[in-house]
């Protein structure tokens, strides 16, 4: 078994700062596959408990990381990102592969605007949603990271919670 992708060394070309997204970028990707192997559509998409599905929560975690990519780079959501986060807790027609698919589009956009950044720019203001909350380039790489593990652990549980009900 591999280590954890934070425990196989540096990633080439990549300031240690900005390195841990990736990271949690790469172990999003294999702990979800691992956890939803032989999940059926039913099972990825329902509630267990009342909590959000498997399936819910990989799309946020592809949803969230489009979005706050957005105000990484300082721009504003659009129309079309605003009309996704209202359908984002609705179920789609899709299986395991095609979900996780969604998700790996997402993340690699991400890898592409995550590695162009330059290490320079960390501190640099960038505001939040509507209210122009304020951050800085670093905290939102932090929080785009453990945003993305929080639901990747959320969608664990409903992955083991619907293997039990389903």
């Amino acid at each position: 078994m591999a280590p954890e992708p934070w425990l196989r060394g540096p990633i080439p070309g990549v300031h240690p700062l900005i390195a841990p997204i990736l990271y949690s970028f790469q172990q999003a990707r294999e702990d979800l596959a691992q956890f939803t192997v032989g999940l059926t559509p039913e099972q990825l998409w329902a509630s267990p408990a009342g909590f959000g599905s498997a399936g819910f929560h990989i799309r946020h975690i592809a949803g969230s990381t489009e979005r706050l990519m957005s105000y990484l780079q300082n721009r504003e959501l659009t129309a079309e990102q605003m009309d996704a986060l209202r359908e984002e807790g609705q179920p789609l027609a899709v299986g395991r592969e095609e979900l996780l698919a969604i998700l790996d589009e997402a993340l690699q956009a991400a890898e592409v605007v995550v590695r162009g950044i330059d290490p320079a720019t960390l501190e640099e203001p960038r505001p939040v949603g509507r209210k122009g909350l304020p951050t800085t380039v670093i905290g939102l790489l932090t929080h785009i990271a453990e945003h993305t593990q929080r639901h990747v652990g959320q969608a664990i549980s409903a992955c083991k919670w619907s293997r039990l009900k389903c």
